[in-house]
């Protein structure tokens, strides 16, 4: 095996660097204040909206609240992780989970594509707590 001399190994820290950094010219530029805020309801067994509609590239503050009378999630994991963030960090795991009455925003700048979500509470999506994400 050989190792890479310390040129190369510079040059790939260089590399690391930059691409771990990309998007941070564009979050720093965005006026997160200014964000659009969506409410989006979670109920027993529903989302409201059910189909969400963005635009790519624009800031937006999605308010969750769970109006249900258990907790509840909204899991759109490829939604999350392809979306930007003020912090560089987006929900853990790809959802935002809700106690019983509880809210939570989630600042983010969404990427173009058609994303699927739902609870993953055990039954809850079968039961019609699902929706989508339509991102244009």
């Amino acid at each position: 095996m050989r190792i890479p001399g310390p040129a190369t190994a510079r040059a790939l820290s260089a590399l690391l660097l930059l691409l771990a950094t990309a998007d941070l010219p564009a979050r720093a530029a965005t006026d997160w204040a200014a964000a659009e805020r969506i409410d989006i309801t979670l109920s027993n067994f529903a989302f409201t909206p059910v189909t969400m509609h963005l635009r790519a590239g624009q800031p937006y503050r999605l308010h969750f609240v769970n109006a249900g009378s258990g907790g509840h999630n909204f899991a759109a994991q490829d939604f999350f992780a392809r979306a930007s963030y003020p912090s560089g960090v987006g929900p853990d795991g790809g959802k935002v989970e809700l106690a019983k009455g509880a809210s939570a925003d989630v600042s983010l700048i969404p990427v173009a594509g058609r994303y699927k979500a739902k609870c993953t509470h055990f039954m809850h999506s079968t039961l019609g707590m699902a929706g989508e994400i339509i991102v244009e």
